[in-house]
């Protein structure tokens, strides 16, 4: 029975990832993200899952790039990555013309909150939180992700200061630590905006380090040494600051990258997950024994795609490190910046 779920969960996701890559073929509308991390904090995790996101940076129209609790993770940590981004910008973008100029990149960091919400879970506003308003309140018709990858503190902010942006975003949070790092913020979110879309994986996230097929290179350090290690300057910093797969993060990413974002329920590479009788705008984990690796709900629905995504990041890291043939042009500027700049 578990193996019959778990090829019913490939073959449903093989059919939406098809449909999902003849939609992208057809120039399908690019995700608007705005990405919240405590990059710089105390776990190499993000530098790991910001370099991932910067090797799909052509697949977003990213808007905002916000560092936030809990540490002492600071703007100048997302500066880092988008240095060594530079660096193999000229080979990234000669495969996909899509690629946003690095500094560009630079002008989406901003600076979130530096210490947990109060009791209250909620503070003042930081540039980060009232970023994320500015870009919610853009005419542009797409909703706007959000994917949280620390403390979920500069989007209650936000919430708290313009509830209206609600109606306009769309939240995937990585939960677990970042939750005990700021209770009081998720607790304000989750008890006084049930109407806000949310997504909260507390143990699905877990599923892109542990299980799934580990064999020859795809473990967590041969795919590091094989297949990013001294693959352009951004897979040499990804090894020097950690040299496995851990990036609990980056399921988020891979949540917008195949599958159908609308629908939480469905298979998407970054899980599956469930609702519940907290509203109608609320997913969370999987509790089905079928769909637990070890003692993690949800993680089979992340790792019974491990192969897809690491053979994707795979071709995307020989980009960094090789020119395709031609020479790539500009990448385009997302919405909420062309507003504000006009």
């Amino acid at each position: 029975m578990q193996t019959r779920i778990v090829v019913s969960i490939v073959i449903i996701g093989f059919l939406i990832g098809f449909l999902s890559a003849a939609s992208y073929g057809q120039e399908a509308a690019r995700p608007r993200v705005i990405v919240s991390t405590d990059i710089g904090g105390s776990d190499p995790d993000d530098f790991q899952s910001m370099v991932h996101y910067l090797m799909y940076a052509d697949r977003f129209d990213t808007e905002g790039l916000v560092s936030s609790p809990p540490g002492k993770g600071r703007k100048e940590h997302i500066f880092e990555v988008i240095n060594e981004y530079e660096k193999d910008y000229p080979n990234m973008v000669s495969h996909s013309q899509k690629f946003p100029l690095p500094d560009m990149m630079r002008t989406l960091a901003k600076q979130g909150a530096e210490e947990p919400a109060p009791s209250v879970g909620y503070s003042s506003a930081t540039e980060g939180s009232d970023w994320i308003i500015r870009c919610a309140d853009s005419s542009d018709s797409r909703p706007l992700w959000i994917l949280v990858w620390g403390s979920i503190t500069d989007v209650a902010q936000a919430v708290h200061d313009a509830p209206r942006i609600k109606a306009k975003i769309r939240v995937y949070y990585i939960g677990s630590w970042n939750t005990s790092q700021d209770p009081n913020a998720r607790n304000y979110l989750y008890n006084n905006h049930a109407d806000l879309w949310l997504i909260e994986s507390n143990s699905t996230f877990r599923g892109m380090y542990v299980g799934g097929a580990q064999s020859d290179d795809l473990g967590n350090l041969s795919f590091v040494e094989q297949h990013v290690r001294h693959h352009g300057a951004l897979g040499d910093y990804f090894y020097g600051k950690k040299a496995d797969i851990k990036m609990g993060d980056t399921p988020s990413v891979l949540y917008l990258l195949n599958g159908n974002s609308d629908q939480p329920t469905e298979p998407h590479w970054g899980g599956m997950f469930r609702a519940t009788e907290h509203g109608d705008q609320y997913w969370t984990d999987r509790t089905d024994e079928q769909y637990r690796e070890e003692k993690y709900d949800g993680a089979r629905t992340v790792n019974v795609w491990r192969e897809n995504y690491l053979r994707d990041w795979q071709t995307r890291m020989d980009w960094a490190k090789s020119p395709a043939d031609g020479t790539g042009i500009l990448g385009s500027v997302a919405g909420c910046i062309k507003q504000i700049s006009e």
